[in-house]
């Protein structure tokens, strides 16, 4: 979902539902597709990579379905050879036999057509398991300026809604599309045979019927997109209500939240009303018309065998073939409903999978050689140890063109083994710089160095396991205390790990819960305080034992003696490895070797927190607490 930056820093950028305005319609996603202009058979070829695996199943499912349906074009000839045979004759025999063929020829089409459902059912669930896995890992591997820019609501509804939607299509509409347009070519054929004339009565409709398919499958397509939409804003609103259920109650928003749900309800509503009109329109065409056929071949054929042109026998037998083919025509709008939905929901499939993932390297424009800003000659690996920014400037994909850059010309030396506070006003950058160590956010330019390899040339799995991180704002899983800590650590860390790094963090609340480390922590985490969850998100950096370590305002939840507590267990932690804080707390600044002052987007002063509370008025105040305005 498309978003307005307010600030340099990611956690200014949200606010809960409900805590400041009147809750409005969400944004879309952008998407790059346009419902109007595409063509429903080549959007749903997308799909066949998915089907190919299961290809020979479908086949025999559909070919199976086709001859379950030709059976059942049998029985107006049985009813010929009756009435003009048996029956004429007065033959008991005949007639029973007669009922027979019947009664086998509806037992096979009914077995027929169980078999075909058995054929798709499996194969048709595992080819949505797997598009679900795929779009769930490849939502893993997207950046995350994609996911600012999404709303979680929609890509759930992908997820979900759409994937089912395409499940039932590759399960019905497009076998039956297949099986009528047969069933429909030879019971015409069968029609023709019996008698021209009066065939050539039941296809007068065709024409017209063909046309309103045309005109219904523009139309179609378009609503279809914009309910499955509004579906996904519908979604988005749901989850933003249970996930802030407590602002919306704190605050009393109850009753606007559900006047927003309610006006998105509606929208919804009407947008299916739409189509449920366009649905009836095509029906009524379908339907009527060819009603009116059969009503005049029935005239027609009367005539004809009151005139002795035409056997009883055979009217009943082309009355029954042409009532056969009422169910194959009348499909035929439900069909085009569904075939248009599922190419939708194809659509909006794609266009998630087709954003492109974190790439392994940065753009080549964004690198630039490495460059010693005091000497102005080449640095070696000696002397670019550490953690390292050289001359680093980033803009978010979405900025306004023009506008200023995030950060502009960041050079930064933290060494090894030291610890360098970033301070500065918010919305000076400071989160953002951060979010380029792990490489949540890529360069626009400059290069940043872990002990004087260039992070664009490492593997992201060898980065996040150099680098640790620990978010102001600590996001916790439905998961135990004991899985969401070690999700810091090598796979192989157990208890000793746990132990050592709940103690580091000042966490051992845990032990006491109810089932100790094993005790789910609930939904993000909301069963435990804010503090609490702090101190596990700190125990989480902490547990692998990084070398790099990148804290933004780790402490900003806890009680002074909490916070005492925990720094003095912190220290011991980054005496044995290069840590990068955020702090906005004299208490936690006083961690750090050396502190970097950031102001609007800049490094403007560098050295420790007794130089620069003497020598840097901005500083000062920040530290004092008298800032003049939060920029």
């Amino acid at each position: 979902m498309p978003t307005t930056r307010a600030t340099a820093e990611e956690p200014d950028r949200t606010e809960e539902p409900g805590a400041a305005s009147e809750p409005a319609e969400p944004e879309r996603a952008e998407t790059p597709a346009k419902a109007s202009g595409r063509s429903t058979v080549r959007t749903l070829l997308r799909l066949w990579p998915y089907v190919r695996p299961v290809r020979v199943r479908l086949s025999v499912a559909a070919l199976v379905a086709i001859v379950a349906s030709l059976v059942g074009l049998f029985i107006p000839l049985v009813l010929k050879w009756m009435v003009d045979g048996p029956i004429a004759d007065r033959d008991p025999a005949g007639v029973w036999l007669g009922a027979l063929y019947l009664l086998l020829l509806g037992l096979a089409e009914a077995l027929l057509f169980g078999l075909r459902r058995w054929l798709v059912a499996r194969p048709l669930a595992g080819v949505e398991a797997s598009m679900r896995a795929d779009l769930y890992r490849h939502l893993q591997r997207l950046p995350v300026a994609f996911h600012d820019r999404w709303a979680s609501g929609q890509l759930l509804s992908r997820g979900t809604t759409d994937l089912m939607l395409l499940r039932m299509f590759l399960a019905f509409p497009l076998t039956f599309l297949l099986v009528n347009a047969v069933t429909i070519v030879v019971g015409v054929i069968i029609m023709l045979v019996q008698d021209w004339t009066l065939g050539l009565v039941i296809l007068g409709p065709v024409v017209p019927v063909i046309v309103t398919c045309v005109v219904f499958e523009r139309k179609y397509n378009a609503v279809a997109r914009l309910a499955q939409d509004q579906v996904g804003d519908l979604t988005t609103v749901v989850e933003e209500s249970v996930l802030g259920i407590r602002i919306i109650k704190g605050f009393g928003r109850h009753r606007s939240q559900a006047r927003a749900f309610r006006e998105l309800s509606r929208t919804l509503r009407g947008t299916e009303l739409r189509k449920a009109r366009l649905l009836s329109a095509i029906w009524g065409v379908i339907i009527t018309l060819p009603e009116i056929a059969i009503g005049a071949a029935l005239v027609l054929g009367v005539v004809q065998v009151a005139d002795g042109v035409l056997s009883a026998g055979t009217l009943v037998a082309f009355l029954s073939t042409a009532l056969a083919l009422r169910w194959p025509v009348d499909s035929i709008g439900f069909l085009l409903a569904m075939s248009q939905e599922a190419a939708t929901a194809t659509e909006r499939y794609f266009e998630v999978m087709d954003e492109k993932p974190e790439s392994s390297t940065a753009p080549a424009g964004a690198r630039r050689p490495l460059h010693d800003s005091a000497t102005g000659t080449g640095t070696g690996t000696a002397q670019q140890g550490g953690l390292r920014f050289h001359d680093v400037t980033f803009r978010y994909p979405d900025a306004a063109p023009g506008s200023a850059p995030t950060l502009d010309r960041i050079d930064l030396h933290i060494r090894p083994g030291e610890s360098m506070a970033l301070v500065g006003a918010t919305g000076s950058g400071k989160t953002t710089l951060t979010a380029l160590v792990p490489r949540l956010h890529e360069v626009t330019s400059g290069r940043i160095t872990l002990d004087g390899h260039d992070i664009t040339e490492m593997d992201r799995d060898t980065l996040r396991a150099l680098v640790a991180v620990a978010f102001e704002e600590p996001t916790l899983f439905s998961a135990t205390v004991g899985e969401n800590v070690l999700m810091g650590a090598p796979p192989d860390a157990g208890e000793p790990e746990l132990d050592r790094a709940l103690a580091i963090a000042q966490a051992e609340f845990a032990h006491a819960l109810p089932q100790g480390t094993a005790t789910q922590v609930g939904e993000q985490g909301l069963s435990l305080s804010g503090g609490q969850r702090q101190r596990l998100a700190l125990a989480r950096a902490v547990v692998g034992r990084p070398r790099f370590l990148v804290l933004d305002d780790p402490l900003s939840a806890l009680d002074v003696h909490t916070e005492a507590a925990v720094e003095a267990a912190l220290r011991r932690v980054l005496a044995e490895t290069t840590a990068l804080i955020v702090a906005h707390r004299p208490s936690t600044v006083l961690l750090a070797d050396r502190v970097a002052l950031l102001s609007d987007g800049r490094v403007t002063a560098v050295g420790t927190h007794q130089e620069l509370l003497r020598t840097n008025t901005e500083y000062a105040h920040l530290m004092s607490g008298t800032e003049e305005d939060e920029r």
